[in-house]
């Protein structure tokens, strides 16, 4: 996504190098336990261990050895084939990571059901130098890359804690902490932390439409952070606009930049969400359009309802272009009963509406078709 600004800007860092335990809870929102915790037995708690696996094709990850592998992708790279389940133990697993076609089914588990104990952070940014020359380039900046069908993921932070201040004068700043492309892949109580393009929810090709479900989950960033051109569907998430202190003025950047593809019918719907903000008032478009140069056809689509949308969201410019060629107006972009100080309708014009009819189309059940998401473990 293109760059907003270079300035420096204070970041995460310290808190994901402590440990993804006391120091990430004691800073960090989250999106809601997926249980009451319980008692652990062993850093694996309720989901077995090497020795006495929940089935023959479930891996333990731990880093201090105490599973089968200690990193993720190690733990990937030997789960052959389809149908793996990965159980993290609690720790900070500083690595990138590729979940390649071939895995299809995959699932990954935060032993301890708390998101804010497994951390999977690198900090690469598009403007990174690769070791064998050139830049990672935004898809190349992930540090979870997930290309197979049938993923799903929860009790995970998915982080990319790279500042802007490790780049200076350098636009590259785009750094992706989430790029996933497979169909039916779903995340339940996970975070998604970064600053520029933190979740990426794309497909594998144009003609893909890839479907994608996120429920109780937690995003924040700065510029476009959630974007992409995947079919993807946000219930009951928190989306959290940060800070810009390198910024004098609005915007300090903007919440979605869906590009989807001209021929499908359905792109991004949040639904009983809200967004926070560190920023003053006002400082937040909640979205602008992306039309990438590898798809001039693009036609974004994004629907707002129900969600509680706070007051860092300008209420009366809620949107903007990122190209003067491709104005929002021309979008598919829509809300629908939301409320909040960011959602005051004070300029009409500049808040399309659903109709009631058009507002039954735009659920979760429409956008998914035949494919109900379901927790891997209650």
């Amino acid at each position: 996504m293109p760059s907003h600004s270079t300035g420096a800007v204070p970041g995460r860092r310290s808190l994901l190098l402590g440990g993804a335990g006391a120091a990430l809870a004691l800073a960090l929102p989250a999106a809601p336990a997926a249980a009451s915790p319980r008692p652990h037995r062993g850093p694996f708690g309720r989901f077995g261990s090497p020795a006495a696996r929940l089935t023959g094709r479930t891996l333990y990850v731990h880093p201090g050895g105490l599973g089968d592998h200690t990193t993720v992708q190690a733990a990937v790279t030997a789960a052959d084939g389809p149908g793996w389940t990965l159980v993290l133990a609690p720790g900070t697993y500083r690595e990138t990571v590729a979940v390649g076609a071939s895995r299809t089914g995959m699932t990954w588990i935060g032993a301890s059901g708390d998101p804010r104990d497994v951390a999977v952070v690198y900090d690469n940014a598009a403007g990174t130098p690769r070791p064998e020359g050139g830049t990672y380039g935004t898809s190349g900046s992930a540090t979870t890359t997930v290309q197979a069908d049938g993923f799903t993921a929860q009790g995970v932070t998915f982080a990319n804690d790279f500042l802007r201040t490790d780049l200076p004068g350098n636009p590259g700043t785009q750094a992706v902490a989430l790029k996933v492309q497979g169909d039916r892949s779903a995340f339940f109580h996970c975070r998604f932390l970064g600053h520029q393009d933190t979740l990426y929810a794309d497909s594998t090709a144009l003609s893909a439409f890839a479907r994608q479900y996120f429920a109780h989950c937690y995003v924040e960033g700065d510029v476009d952070f959630v974007f992409g051109r995947a079919t993807a569907v946000f219930e009951h998430c928190h989306f959290r606009t940060l800070l810009r202190p390198d910024l004098a003025s609005a915007p300090h950047g903007f919440v979605f930049a869906p590009s989807t593809a001209r021929a499908n019918p359905y792109g991004f719907l949040a639904a009983r969400c809200r967004v926070s903000s560190s920023a003053p008032d006002g400082y937040y478009k909640l979205a602008r359009p992306w039309v990438p140069s590898s798809d001039q056809t693009a036609w974004p689509s994004l629907v707002v309802r129900d969600s509680v949308l706070g007051a860092g969201v300008d209420a009366a410019i809620p949107y903007a272009n990122m190209r003067d060629a491709h104005p929002w107006q021309a979008q598919r972009f829509a809300e629908y009963r939301n409320t909040g100080p960011g959602a005051r309708i004070t300029v009409p014009e500049n808040r399309p509406q659903l109709a009631p009819a058009g507002a039954a189309r735009a659920t979760a059940a429409v956008y998914l078709g035949d494919w109900t998401p379901r927790r891997p473990c209650p």
